[in-house]
């Protein structure tokens, strides 16, 4: 009986390794970790921008803060900048004025193309310049987190569930 757990054992941590024991696969690059987190956080920020409805994009969540179009305006003057300083041009963080995007299809189409642009200056970084510099994109795909989380409450005070916390299909 002692030989047949053994057997029955070792058979069980073999099976284990052939299902478990694949080769652990390599950790991401950093221009890859980069690249991801850059379209993960745009993806949903600009799925933000098309799902929050219109007649509430001057909501506020206090009288002193910005309202959700001018967090969408403010976020995507974080990807112009990113593509000017991307592609090596002179670039500040220069705010975009909100009052020149008044409509939702008017701040949807200048997001869209921002994050084009931005990301189209990214994936022309050579991933080894990024493995040695991660600037300016690590602090635009923060300050664009940052917001997300903002957004998230304004969502949360009209009731409405944000995007990523819908049930998936």
């Amino acid at each position: 009986m002692h030989r047949f757990a053994t057997f029955v054992s070792l058979a069980a941590m073999l099976g284990g390794v052939a299902v478990f024991g694949q080769a652990p696969k390599a950790p991401p690059t950093t221009a890859q970790s980069i690249n991801a987190n850059f379209d993960s956080v745009n993806r949903r920020l600009l799925e933000m921008a098309k799902d929050f409805p219109a007649d509430k994009y001057e909501f506020k969540a206090t009288p002193e803060v910005r309202s959700f179009r001018e967090v969408i305006v403010h976020v995507f003057s974080g990807n112009a900048y990113a593509a000017k300083a991307g592609r090596g041009q002179q670039a500040n963080w220069d705010e975009l004025d909100p009052k020149t995007y008044k409509t939702k299809p008017e701040v949807v189409s200048a997001f869209e193309k921002a994050i084009a642009d931005s990301t189209a200056a990214l994936k022309a970084v050579p991933a080894e310049r990024l493995s040695q510099s991660v600037t300016p994109w690590m602090a635009v795909i923060e300050h664009s987190a940052e917001h997300y989380g903002q957004l998230v409450t304004y969502f949360r005070l009209n009731h409405i569930v944000p995007p990523e916390s819908r049930p998936k299909k």
